[in-house]
């Protein structure tokens, strides 16, 4: 019979130089993506079969190296220390430029090569240029429609959500979410007003934010956070942290929530009633707030539940969906989160739901829990969203006591 406790220590030796070989290759991602990102659409666009006369392909393949070498040293300016916009902003248009075209090159130049070959269409260099044509054709038709989606106003996406506990006199409770606003690089005033204008033309009882209000400094975007101050609501207007607010002084954007009348629920809860019947509405910082090294700060349920009657229906405001494992523990009947983005710009969902339990939608935890995950207002980073719209969410309660409204 051999003794199990001498093996042990024989596989943790045999484990650890195998982590940090895993370790030593995580650390080499962000000088890997940017070389895939460009090489790979410089390979399909050129070097497969199109025989481009020699200063097209020398003047092109110096265009691909410009933009592998630009965007790293544009993201780190502009997102570093330094923080300068204008960086930010040729850094964040090559991000997304680059992931777009090395999607759609790597998608049509299998698929659309494949039909072509298959459909015996021309030569093969005539199918590897009408490949190139088409994946920069599809490229810039994504480029344009996805930057006029991340520009423009969301649109108001309305669910009514029945919650078993909630009273009857709480029916018909109109609740408005807004996550994400991501005020950056780019000056979004104006927008921010709009959208202020547009969630106070839903006649909201209660407004939400669940986080990630800008890219910077509450002194930095001040000013294109400042219409949060115009919008209205017959309850309350709350707000938790995203993981964001914790890359750029996220007291100070606690600071000034507070101080343009949206109420903070930091580990906290207020109450919110209506015909005789309660609603707990609580908050928790984001899950990375304790990582941050801020004091105080941390996700912490039970203290965002401290003194609440057990028995009253609970709405949680958390930034990420994956908090949702300790809200269904601690039996809450509808958290609101963002975070994801709903991808931003496909297929980078994909990876989303490698760290998330949800990406977008309404969603059911455990026996009494649902989750309502927004695609955000604004977006991060790439101007661009494609295949995954923004949205301003008008939630309406309903009480199982009654009918629903036709």
């Amino acid at each position: 019979m051999t003794d199990s406790s001498n093996t042990r220590p024989a596989e943790g030796e045999a484990q650890a130089p195998r982590q940090s070989r895993l370790h030593r290759l995580m650390r080499y991602i962000p000088l890997i993506a940017p070389v895939l990102l460009w090489a790979v659409p410089c390979w399909v666009l050129l070097y497969t079969g199109q025989h481009w006369p020699l200063p097209v392909t020398l003047i092109c393949t110096a265009l691909f190296v410009l933009g592998l070498i630009c965007m790293p040293l544009a993201m780190v300016r502009g997102h570093g220390r330094r923080q300068q916009d204008r960086a930010a902003i040729v850094g964040d248009i090559l991000l997304g430029t680059s992931w777009v075209l090395f999607t759609w090159s790597v998608l049509l130049g299998v698929l659309l090569r494949l039909v072509l070959t298959v459909a015996d269409v021309a030569d093969g260099q005539g199918r590897a240029r009408v490949v190139t044509w088409a994946v920069l054709g599809v490229t810039a038709v994504l480029l344009g429609w996805g930057y006029a989606e991340a520009r423009r106003v969301p649109r108001v996406r309305r669910l009514d959500i029945r919650l078993p506990r909630l009273g009857a006199g709480l029916d018909g409770l109109r609740v408005v979410l807004i996550t994400d606003t991501h005020y950056g690089p780019l000056d979004r005033a104006r927008w921010s007003a709009r959208v202020c204008e547009t969630v106070n033309a839903l006649e909201a009882d209660l407004v939400c934010h669940t986080g990630d209000i800008a890219d910077g400094t509450a002194e930095r975007r001040h000013a294109q956070a400042t219409p949060l101050a115009t919008v209205r609501a017959t309850r309350a207007r709350v707000y938790v942290t995203g993981n964001h607010e914790y890359y750029s002084e996220a007291q100070g954007w606690v600071d000034l929530m507070d101080e343009l009348g949206w109420e903070p629920l930091r580990n906290r809860h207020l109450l919110l009633e209506r015909g005789g019947d309660t609603l707990v509405v609580a908050g928790v910082d984001d899950v990375t707030a304790e990582s941050s090294g801020l004091t105080g700060h941390r996700a912490d349920l039970a203290g965002a539940l401290d003194g609440a009657d057990p028995d009253l229906p609970v709405l949680l405001l958390a930034h990420q969906p994956k908090f949702i494992a300790r809200a269904a523990a601690a039996g809450i009947d509808l958290q609101l989160s963002g975070h994801t983005h709903g991808g931003q710009i496909w297929p980078f969902h994909h990876l989303v739901r490698l760290d998330q339990p949800a990406l977008a939608g309404l969603s059911r935890h455990g026996t009494r829990t649902l989750l309502y995950t927004s695609r955000g207002t604004g977006f991060w980073g790439p101007p661009f969203r494609v295949f995954a719209p923004s949205e301003i969410t008008l939630l309406v309660l309903r009480s199982p006591h009654l009918p629903s409204s036709p």
